[in-house]
């Protein structure tokens, strides 16, 4: 799975905000609990890392990578927006 299919997936649940989706509950909490997500994941990054474990550093990136892109979708920023900043700073 790349990540514009799954910001794709997560731009589909909060446009229909299923009643058993764990993207949609992240939403109803809001900005301040989607931000305390992605700061407890790069925590776990950094502690993963710290401990050298690759395959849980894997897992806590992947965490961080999801709920980055769950608080880039409350914010109405696409990935596009991100790519677009990478090519700038490669000038």
């Amino acid at each position: 799975m790349t990540i514009d299919e799954l910001s794709q997936i997560i731009q589909d649940r909060k446009q229909t905000m299923p009643k058993n989706s764990y993207v949609a509950s992240l939403l109803k909490k809001g900005k301040d609990r989607i931000v305390q997500k992605v700061g407890e994941e790069a925590t776990e990054v950094i502690i993963a890392v710290k401990n050298r474990r690759e395959k849980e550093i894997i897992e806590e990136v992947a965490d961080l990578w999801f709920h980055l892109l769950v608080m880039l979708a409350a914010l109405d920023i696409e990935p596009k927006e991100i790519y677009d900043e990478f090519e700038r700073r490669k000038k």
